[in-house]
């Protein structure tokens, strides 16, 4: 008898109750007929939801010991809920779906398929969104290519977090500490084999969307920030350039001074306003080191990544729940356990 695998279907969720139980019954449908060769956990971060979502997931895990959740002290933020998602999973292969069942879960058996292949990393490459004005979807496009532009590794263009990834690159992630993960470009930049999938995101059915347009623009600066050094660069290229053009600057108006004799008028206008330039200019750069310096008083800092409220983990001999335990001390019992 061909002994079977764990695949671990992760799920970050905030206040997300109507669509708890349509997405459990949706993944219990596609892994039924793949009993035979697979079984399946699914591993729910809850980012301190503040309506009933909690307690939907810990009734669902009382009915399925498959069903493992973990809550968080406060909202974390869903980069951070991802990757404690995959420091829980228990998995040959874990699988990152959202609750909103935008991304369709039956493509996770295509997944499978690719990743049995030989693929270590399997993306969604994301061809519509039906939900998207056409301003934001080409704003979407546009952010993909000037990432990758940026990045000193190539990242997929329109993937989102629709993937399935190997133990060995789950095995890497855990060892990789950062205060502000960008997880696409981490797993991009890890290597192995990586293929995408295009497919349509569907319209969502309940609820309300929980990221908004700052987050959007916080997750666009980690995602530049953390995958190249180009901004830095770029501020030593345009101070360079401004010190050039001071010199030119200087030299025509001597020539002028000296052999034209012209007479120049106190108070120039040009004066102020590369003046002003220089002083915007040094605050923008300013700005950009300060973003990178800021980063790394986090990582250094070594802040807990998440705090874990309550864990409900409930193996077939009975229920385990625990409380207040930050995720490095979880995540050092499951290192323990050879699970992480």
């Amino acid at each position: 008898m061909t002994e079977t695998k764990l695949i671990s279907i992760c799920v970050p969720v905030l206040n997300e109750e109507g669509n708890i139980e349509p997405l459990y019954k949706r993944i219990s449908a596609v892994m039924e007929p793949l009993s035979d060769r697979y079984d399946f956990e699914l591993v729910i971060t809850d980012n301190h939801s503040t309506d009933r979502t909690f307690e939907e997931l810990a009734t669902l895990a009382q009915r399925d010991p498959r069903v493992r959740v973990i809550r968080f002290s406060r909202n974390f933020g869903f980069q951070k809920s991802i990757l404690t998602n995959y420091r829980h999973a228990r998995g040959a292969a874990a699988i990152q779906i959202d609750c909103d069942l935008q991304d369709p879960p039956e493509l996770i058996a295509r997944f499978i398929q690719l990743w049995e292949e030989g693929h270590k990393v399997v993306y969604g490459v994301r061809r519509s969104r039906p939900e998207e004005s056409p301003v934001m979807s080409t704003t979407r496009k546009i952010f993909y290519r000037m990432i990758d532009a940026l990045s000193e590794d190539h990242l997929p263009h329109d993937a989102g977090d629709f993937r399935l990834i190997d133990r060995v690159v789950l095995d890497e992630l855990c060892k990789i500490e950062d205060q502000q993960p960008y997880i696409r470009g981490m797993i991009a930049t890890l290597g192995f084999s990586q293929i995408g999938v295009p497919y349509d995101r569907s319209a969502r059915a309940v609820g309300a969307s929980k990221f908004k347009l700052r987050h959007l623009i916080n997750l666009a600066a980690d995602g530049i920030l953390n995958h190249s050094v180009i901004p830095l660069r770029l501020a030593t290229l345009m101070g360079a350039f401004m010190v050039l053009l001071s010199i030119l600057g200087t030299l025509y108006y001597i020539v002028s001074r000296v052999f034209i004799r012209y007479d120049w008028p106190e108070g120039l206008a040009s004066g102020s306003i590369l003046l002003l330039l220089s002083i915007g200019m040094n605050a923008f750069f300013l700005g950009i080191i300060g973003e990178y310096i800021g980063r790394i008083y986090k990582n250094v800092k070594r802040s807990p990544f998440v705090i874990i409220e309550s864990v409900i983990d409930r193996p077939r001999d009975g229920a385990i729940t625990t409380t207040g335990q930050t995720d490095r001390a979880h995540a050092e019992t499951l290192l323990a356990d050879k699970i992480c």
